[in-house]
């Protein structure tokens, strides 16, 4: 499926990103005072380790990209839930760039343990007719 280099440091970054969403959200309940657009950042931002993590144990090549396109839909979520705070002024430019920056390298990542896999899928298909 993904190479295991890549696999791991996607497995790598999206659990620290859980870990940093779970602080923030805690943060964010206790000295902003502020539940309900944190906990949906906490749902979508935890929701991505895990789904690239079911991508691992995945039936087939498309269950595999179907669960790396939701974990990118839930991390690009939370990108928006993070935006909305910030704009609210529930987090401060700093806080809002240094996790933002991680959402953001995580997405590309996983745009592109997809469009790899589409590709190498392709590939086999394309052979397998020749």
């Amino acid at each position: 499926m993904m190479s295991v280099k890549k696999e791991s440091v996607l497995l790598d970054k999206s659990f620290v990103f859980a870990v940093r969403i779970v602080r923030l959200y805690k943060y964010i309940v206790e000295n902003r005072r502020e539940t309900i657009l944190s906990k949906q950042m906490m749902r979508s931002g935890t929701a991505v380790g895990a789904l690239i993590r079911e991508a691992q144990n995945a039936e087939s090549k498309a269950d595999f990209v179907h669960k790396l396109g939701v974990a990118q839909k839930e991390c690009d979520e939370t990108r928006y839930w993070l935006e909305l705070l910030k704009e609210a002024d529930y987090l401060s430019e700093k806080e809002f760039d240094s996790i933002h920056t991680d959402a953001l390298e995580i997405l590309k990542i996983i745009r592109s343990a997809i469009l790899t896999s589409k590709r190498n899928n392709s590939t086999l298909t394309q052979k397998s007719q020749v």
